[in-house]
């Protein structure tokens, strides 16, 4: 988490770049200078070479802010200096600046260091890139709780692609992003930013992120290691409890393959403790399983000022601002194996010299930290390639081209959800005159946090997209209330613009705001640290969906939102339901597409959608006998209360199951089966595989895509197991009447359990394999046996 302010127009300015003159090289034949030399070895001796004074800086975030006034553009040679005595590993460069501001100095930054400090160590040059690269006028893309939605990894690495694209051309080569949190406490501000409650489909789509940021040389930075989504009471940063097991069949699932498959080459730890212990000083989870157990090389970060709350929020250490507090931070921060500190704290780590000199931090633990870093640069090819910026006159060929908001807007529409379709009245003709009402609707976008200051203010709304469809004059468009209002005067305007119409079309939802909006105070329902007791609309929304329901006309009710919404009446009342979660600049045109039937909705739900906030936890993935006999009670809309147990007037069951979501087509499965029926013990915990086989028609008479869904279920183990769990998936694109042969790999090793000893194992017993098109809608299964 970082916060920046604006400055100023967006407008390319060409400023002269000015440099002291480069010293000459001490190391030009060093072995760390040679690129034929291996990584290890390169590390090895750069690492040999370093004072502790350097080595220090290399673990210390540094800020372009520190020689760059972000509001005039003032360039400050003296701040520059300051900066690079002790925070030389990486910059931060999130700011709303002009495109020229941060070409010319993230190449200050780096030019300074490759050619005017002594061993010449380019930074990471870091900034935020959860959906879209953190800079005016940049791509903004749907929220990543979207990227589940679209179970297309594919398609999202082309995403990251662009993000990364766009990102390097301006020399920034590290981004805060994916987030592999888990979307399972939804009162939780951030479940936005989320890709899905589900820790399969999450490291898919952590895994694709990955590999479209580093394949185009810029570094992923995966986080929040480990537990963050989860605190108590939904509240940021609050404790995250449970135990080893949940830990590892849960939470460290999600991370496990987007860093093992995906080799990320950075890791950000959170702010929460997991189990009484800070993650960003937990030994057993920064060591004994993220390097002893998977492997990992390459290094740990904390998030900005996280590092002080050892002594702020858990009191484990003395007051940051004493030397004994600091020293204690540092010390356990270090040993526990995050090995750099990010800005927006106290720099404990400045204590590290006084520490070696005592005796009480072995050098090794220091050298281990520096050797991390070091590795990821070496391995990102940034000692080769420090200045990977595009030239001025190039970036706009680079940055939000035609080709980049056509990417955002084929994710976009993938991403959305038709959740009820009632008399087909999805798709709208083109011929139809549409009102369009809502505080979503139109005045802003309705964009998720983590996007540059003020981007409310640009992109395709739905009244836009809606209007780019079908025309104008076919469109009428009221507000009917404000977002955070519960005043309703304007609801007689709305009113009549549905009558005016054959159909209206209500936007409703959550909202969030930029980072800097956000801090500023500026209401919100979502975003980073902005949490909710309630997930019902709010103020004046629901009453408004209502008296336009009430109209008579058909009324379609899209959720513009960062989380799932409760109000299950809608189902019923209405005549269609759909969800978008928050969206790309191109948001507007990705509904219009799927509302007027230019793309069939192929979204299918990457978090459930619970009847209430009280029904929660409504993750599909419970453990058995966690929701084994519901008896639910109603209070219905007349007021008729039927009572029932669990729960006596409402339902434990969700609203609606994960990876579920409608089309305009209809599908067929059948011929399931699979492709053997035994699996060898010891080839079951290694490099096993079975592969599950069904043939999907097309049985409608529209085009379209649909999910292929493979549930695992472990009919006898030795602990309490998920009643299910998602273990493999495929969309597919059929024309009607066209059926194919799909076939989905699973990896058996996968299908273990944590047992009483705490020892990972596929146990010996038979599996049902599901094959569904949502965790519910199951269309067959079969058994195979691992002996």
């Amino acid at each position: 988490m970082r916060v920046s302010t604006l400055t100023g127009s967006l407008l390319l300015a060409a400023t002269p770049l000015v440099f002291a003159a480069s010293p000459s090289d001490p190391v030009k034949n060093a072995i760390y200078k040679d690129p034929k030399a291996s990584v290890e070895d390169r590390v090895a001796d750069l690492v040999s070479r370093m004072t502790l004074d350097e080595k220090i800086g290399q673990l210390m975030q540094g800020d372009m802010s520190n020689w760059l006034n972000i509001n005039t553009g003032a360039y400050n040679r003296t701040g520059l200096e300051v900066n690079f005595e002790y925070k030389q590993g990486s910059f931060y460069v999130g700011f709303p600046i002009l495109w020229s501001w941060m070409l010319d100095n993230v190449k200050r930054g780096q030019q300074y260091l490759v050619e005017e400090t002594r061993l010449g160590i380019p930074a990471f040059v870091q900034t935020e890139g959860l959906h879209g690269f953190l800079l005016p006028n940049a791509t903004i893309f749907n929220s990543p709780i979207g990227f589940g939605c679209s179970f297309n990894p594919e398609l999202v690495q082309k995403a990251a692609d662009v993000i990364a694209k766009e990102a390097a051309a301006f020399g920034v080569n590290q981004l805060f992003a994916p987030v592999s949190d888990l979307a399972r406490e939804l009162r939780f501000g951030r479940v936005e930013e989320c890709n899905s409650e589900d820790s399969f489909l999450a490291a898919e789509i952590s895994t694709a992120l990955i590999k479209g940021f580093q394949n185009r040389g810029v570094a992923a930075m995966l986080k929040h290691f480990v537990g963050a989504s989860g605190p108590e009471g939904g509240i940021n940063t609050a404790p995250v409890h449970g135990g080893e097991r949940e830990l590892r069949t849960t939470w460290l699932h999600a991370f496990k393959k987007p860093i093992v498959e995906g080799g990320a080459m950075a890791i950000m730890s959170g702010y929460t403790a997991y189990d009484g212990v800070p993650t960003v000083a937990d030994h057993h989870v920064l060591t004994d399983i993220l390097r002893n157990e998977w492997g990992y090389k390459y290094y740990v970060m904390s998030d900005a000022g996280a590092t002080d709350r050892l002594a702020d929020a858990f009191k484990i250490c003395p007051p940051k601002n004493t030397q004994a507090g600091r020293e204690c931070i540092t010390k356990k921060i270090l040993e526990a194996g995050n090995d750099v500190e990010m800005g927006g704290g106290s720099f404990n780590f400045r204590s590290i010299t006084n520490l070696t000199k005592n005796g009480q931090l072995d050098i090794a633990v220091v050298d281990t930290a520096v050797a991390r870093q070091l590795r990821a640069k070496f391995a990102i090819g940034l000692f080769e390639n420090p200045y990977a910026s595009v030239p001025t006159s190039q970036v706009n060929r680079t940055v939000h081209t035609e080709r980049n908001l056509a990417v955002a807007r084929e994710l976009d529409r993938e991403s959305i959800v038709l959740l009820e379709n009632h008399d087909k009245a999805l798709p709208i003709s083109k011929s139809a005159k549409v009102a369009v009402i809502g505080p979503m609707a139109h005045g802003f976008m309705n964009y998720g946090d983590y996007v540059p200051f003020q981007s409310s203010q640009r992109g395709v709304t739905p009244y836009d997209g809606i209007k780019a469809a079908i025309g104008a004059n076919n469109v009428v468009y009221a507000k009917g209330c404000e977002r955070w209002s519960n005043d309703d005067s304007g609801f007689p305007e709305a009113i009549a613009a549905a009558e005016s119409a054959d159909i209206a079309v209500v936007v409703v939802g959550t909202w969030s705001r930029d980072q800097n909006e956000l801090w500023q105070g500026l209401n919100a329902t979502t975003g980073e640290h902005v949490d909710v007791h309630s997930l019902n609309l709010v103020g004046a929304q629901r009453k408004l969906v209502r008296a336009i329901a009430d109209t008579g006309k058909p009324t379609v009710v899209v959720f513009s939102s960062g989380k799932p919404i409760t109000e299950d009446w809608i189902a019923n009342s209405t005549s269609a339901l759909v969800q978008q979660f928050y969206p790309s600049e191109q948001g507007g045109h990705a509904l219009a597409d799927v509302l007027f039937g230019d793309y069939n909705p192929s979204g299918k739900l990457s978090v459930s959608f619970p009847h209430d906030v009280g029904t929660t936890p409504s993750y599909y993935d419970y453990l058995n006998s966690g929701r084994s006999w519901p008896d639910p009670g109603k209070e219905y809309e007349n007021g008729t209360l039927v009572f029932g147990h669990n729960y006596v007037l409402n339902n434990p069951v969700p609203w609606y199951h994960f990876g579920f979501g409608r089309s305009y087509t209809t599908f067929k499965f059948s011929n399931i089966k699979l492709n053997k029926k035994t699996v060898g013990y010891a080839e079951a915990q290694k490099d096993g595989t079975i592969t599950a086989i069904v043939d999907v028609t097309n049985t409608g008479d529209r085009e379209g895509q649909e999910v292929i869904q493979i549930y695992i279920r472990d009919l006898v183990s030795s602990v309490v197991q998920p009643n299910q769990l998602l273990k493999g998936f495929k969309k597919v694109n059929l024309k009607p009447g066209e059926t194919k042969n799909v076939r989905v790999k699973i990896d058996v090793s996968d299908l273990g359990v944590w047992g009483l000893g705490m020892k990972y194992e596929v146990e010996r017993g038979e599996f049902e394999v599901a094959v569904g098109s949502s965790a519910v809608d199951i269309h067959g299964t079969a058994i195979f046996e691992v002996v």
